[in-house]
């Protein structure tokens, strides 16, 4: 296989597939393929401001012992606030940048429609005592609250659906092959799963400046890369990507529709023409955006 047509090509000896170290580092550096990337992400910090303005804060909730360890609750509006739709939402950043605050742009797109929208907070990785495991964990874990604890804000425990881009659709491919008994949930507790640009196979990771922050081990690899564990998928899964991501990005969304595919499960591939990593995000606010519209109707 080779990989995408690089703008950044590759001079040096091959580290992984046609890539040089240089070429490799920037397939998972979104700056250098939209210099904006910074700008876009401001953005959602300033369109969760506004929507706290027009629909209210939410609950926050802990899920866990540590501070950082709560949930960010937008309850649904109207008169649908028992046995309501839950969407939980698994932010990116790099594993080490972003906010459940700095998530909250659509959720005024859910809790009008009739769904609670969930934002998780969970630890950096640079700050995390045991590398990404400490990470997958604590979504794991903040999920399973949801469940347990959806008649407590009206949410309807059988009706839970996951979404998470970039580093944050990463944690949720970790979070869709979970053995589920051992957190004391049922298997089936994610109803349908949405990917967004995110990274499924973590050895080329590995490979790229991203070492330089995160603990890569071989163990972790194999237990944390979601393509390596298809066989544990049970819910329907909506894979999409921009077709402005860097390289990388623009692979490993394919690649993992293709074993998805192969494997016989339930899968969908969404291709956002002309946007970028963080645009195709923002398309999750609108309801006929690529994103919105795909959750919604995964959520009837």
């Amino acid at each position: 296989m080779t990989s995408p047509n690089l703008p950044i090509q590759s001079t040096g000896p091959r580290v992984f597939m046609d890539y040089d170290q240089a070429a490799l580092d920037a397939a998972y550096n979104q700056a250098t393929y939209a210099p904006h990337s910074g700008n876009v992400r401001k953005r959602f910090v300033l369109e969760s401001d506004a929507v706290r303005r027009r629909i209210g804060e939410p609950l926050r909730v802990a899920y866990g012992p540590t501070d950082i360890e709560k949930v960010d609750i937008y309850r649904a509006q109207g008169s649908r606030l028992t046995n309501t739709p839950i969407f939980i939402f698994i932010h990116g950043g790099a594993w080490h940048r972003g906010t459940a605050k700095g998530n909250g742009f659509a959720a005024e797109l859910f809790v009008k429609a009739g769904a609670h929208f969930i934002v998780p907070d969970f630890t950096g990785v640079k700050e995390a005592k045991d590398s990404l495991r400490t990470m997958v964990d604590q979504v794991r874990r903040a999920i399973a609250w949801v469940y347990k604890n959806a008649a407590s804000f009206g949410g309807d425990a059988q009706r839970i659906y996951l979404c998470g881009h970039s580093s944050g659709a990463h944690l949720a491919g970790c979070a869709l092959t979970t053995d589920w008994l051992a957190y004391g949930v049922p298997m089936n507790i994610i109803k349908a799963g949405m990917c967004c640009s995110g990274m499924y196979e973590l050895y080329p990771v590995s490979l790229s400046a991203r070492r330089d922050y995160v603990k890569f081990d071989d163990a972790m690899l194999e237990q944390l890369s979601a393509m390596r564990h298809i066989d544990k998928i049970a819910a329907p899964l909506t894979l999409a990507y921009g077709t402005l991501e860097t390289p990388e990005f623009q692979r490993q969304t394919p690649a993992f529709y293709e074993a998805m595919m192969n494997a016989g499960k339930p899968v969908k591939l969404i291709v956002g023409q002309e946007y970028t990593h963080h645009e195709i995000k923002e398309t999750l606010a609108n309801p006929y955006g690529l994103l919105g519209r795909a959750v919604l109707e995964q959520m009837k």
